[in-house]
C-alpha cells in the first residue's frame, strides 16, 4: 500500500483573500464549481470555513465512487478538506501570484495493495488531476466575472 496524489494549479485574478473566502464557503460557492463528478453534495454543520462538515459522493469514474465525509480546517493561506471515511485528504493552497493569485491543490490517500494498488497508483492521480482542474476552473470563470 503506497501514498497515491493528484495535483492541480490555476492562476486567478482575484486577491487571495477573495480567492480562500470562495473556497472556504461550502453553501453557496463550493455546489456553484462543483464538477458533474460530484453527487449528493450536502453541508451537514457550519458552511464557511473552519468547522464545517461537508458530504459527497465522487464518482471518479463510471464503476468507482468514494462517499466522502470531510471535515474542513483552514489557515491564512489553505483550506484542508479531511476524508473521515477514509486516508484521503485534499489541501488547496493560495499564493500571491502577479497581480492575482496561484490556487494548487492536492489530493493525497493511502492506495491499495497488489496489482489493484498498481493500477490506481498508475491511474487515479490523472483522472482525479482532471477533476481538480474542472472544479479550479470552475471557480476562475467565477471569481474573474
Amino acid at each position: 500500500m503506497g501514498q497515491v496524489s493528484a495535483t492541480s494549479a490555476v492562476e486567478i485574478a482575484a486577491a487571495p483573500e477573495v480567492v480562500l473566502a470562495a473556497l472556504s464557503d461550502y453553501q453557496s460557492v463550493r455546489p456553484a464549481v462543483l464538477p458533474a463528478n460530484y453527487r449528493d453534495y450536502r453541508v451537514d454543520e457550519g458552511g464557511t470555513g473552519a468547522g464545517t462538515v461537508v458530504h459527497w459522493i465522487l464518482q471518479a469514474t463510471e464503476n468507482r465512487s468514494r462517499d466522502v465525509l470531510a471535515d474542513i480546517s483552514t489557515t491564512t493561506d489553505s483550506v484542508t478538506e479531511t476524508d473521515r471515511n477514509s486516508s484521503m485528504v485534499t489541501v488547496y493552497r493560495v499564493s500571491p501570484a502577479g497581480a492575482g493569485s496561484r490556487v494548487e491543490t492536492t489530493t493525497r490517500w493511502q492506495g491499495a495493495g497488489g496489482i489493484g494498488g498498481f493500477f490506481e497508483k498508475t491511474f487515479a492521480p490523472k483522472g482525479l488531476a482532471r477533476i481538480q482542474a474542472s472544479l479550479l476552473d470552475n471557480l476562475k470563470t467565477r471569481l474573474e466575472q
